[in-house]
């Protein structure tokens, strides 16, 4: 136990706690990614470290979590420091920012956090005991309540990755008092929002575009995901993904849509590329070598463009059409699994039938496709009068009543 100058104490930048951020301070600058961990020892680095830490330190949770700062301007130095045998703090990083702040804000009244008590790990500890250091401390779920599930799951990954006989999901679990599962989601949550970022938002390391509220859908995805063929793997991410980045225009929780993203993902698309006029024939109508096709339009095992589906959700100017469309088929599909299709249903699918009829213009067609189209027009013809009868009927029972 030794009590150190306040000054004198160095952050240690391997801080699964200040990941997010530090990603995030990287990519904006462009800077290499080992920026901080090779600039431990720089004090310009230092300083923006303690930035970090010091906004970290007045964040709190209502109702769970005082923010450490609250907690040190009434209380002082409760809980010493943990430092390495050089002085690196393993433990405390955020209080050690806190009481820096404190002083310099009133060195006479807060005279107390001019030295800081810290305890000195022997000087064998490795890198590897550093890291199990802090997963001990802060990833067990008693002490992780105000910790960012982005820094948990890196933190969780390191650990995993790092060739240690000791370090298996299960061993892990055992340790941090979390079950096996929890950890390998975990980590499978990870990878999600990594190809969220990279591959969807362009915004590769940028976790700040991740807000709390998404965590759930990331953890979620690996089953909902699980078992489909890759094609559909992608369409059902870009479903999810569109959700969540319109989430203030879907009604209800994300979470209610994850039926949408999982077992019914076939029927969401199915509609929504209806609604889109989307096709999905493997073979093109101006094919000369095929004059004519049947029509059949319970046909269901038409090859998917997965691809088609995936571009026109990331089409900025169709956006707001896509979006909307993209609710509707999964409220649609949900409601019709449950038994529970709306009664208005009807009447909006003949609306959207007839709108794309009244948007047809044939004389642009090419002359190869006239005997298809006429032969799709004729089978159109004839559910029409079909569904006009079945109408009638229904109106003529109510008016009965």
């Amino acid at each position: 136990m030794v009590k150190l100058d306040v000054t004198l104490p160095v952050y240690r930048m391997e801080n699964f706690r200040t990941y997010s951020a530090q990603r995030e301070y990287i990519v904006k600058n462009n800077l290499p990614a080992d920026y901080f961990v090779k600039g431990q020892e720089v004090q310009s680095i230092q300083q923006q470290q303690h930035d970090i830490l010091f906004t970290l330190a007045k964040k709190g949770k209502a109702g769970s979590v005082t923010p450490v700062i609250d907690v040190l301007r009434d209380e002082g130095q409760r809980e010493t420091l943990l430092i390495s045998s050089t002085g690196v703090v393993i433990n405390g990083n955020r209080r050690l920012a806190a009481m820096r702040e404190l002083y310099a804000e009133n060195g006479k009244s807060n005279k107390q956090f001019s030295h800081v008590n810290c305890m000195v790990l022997p000087e064998d500890a490795s890198a590897d005991d550093i890291v199990d250091i802090e997963a001990l401390l802060q990833a067990r779920p008693e002490t992780r309540l105000d910790y960012d599930w982005i820094g948990d799951a890196q933190l969780i990954n390191k650990l995993l990755n790092s060739g240690k006989p000791s370090n298996s999901p299960k061993q892990i679990a055992d340790r941090l008092n979390r079950t096996e599962a929890d950890i390998k989601n975990t980590v499978q949550a990870l990878v999600e929002a990594d190809l969220y970022l990279k591959d969807w938002a362009n915004a590769e390391g940028q976790y700040s575009l991740i807000r709390d509220d998404a965590e759930q859908l990331f953890k979620d995805l690996p089953k909902l995901l699980s078992g489909k063929e890759s094609g559909l793997q992608e369409a059902s991410r870009a479903i999810a993904w569109t959700l969540l980045d319109n989430r203030e225009q879907v009604p209800g929780r994300l979470y209610n849509y994850n039926a949408a993203i999982g077992k019914l993902a076939d029927d969401v698309i199915d509609r929504f590329s209806n609604d889109l006029g989307l096709s999905f024939d493997s073979e093109s109508a101006e094919d000369e070598d095929d004059e004519d096709f049947d029509v059949d339009f319970d046909d269901t095992d038409s090859p998917i463009d997965y691809g088609a589906v995936i571009q026109i959700l990331k089409d900025e100017d169709r956006k707001e059409e896509a979006v909307e469309a993209l609710i509707d088929a999964c409220e649609t599909a949900i409601e019709s699994a449950k038994g529970q299709k709306s009664a208005t249903a009807a009447l909006k699918a003949v609306s959207q039938a007839h709108s794309k009829l009244a948007s047809l213009d044939l004389s642009k067609a090419a002359p190869s496709t006239s005997p298809a189209i006429i032969k799709q027009l004729h089978a159109i013809t004839k559910l029409v009068e079909k569904h006009i009868e079945s109408a009638a009927k229904i109106e003529n029972s109510t008016s009965e009543e």
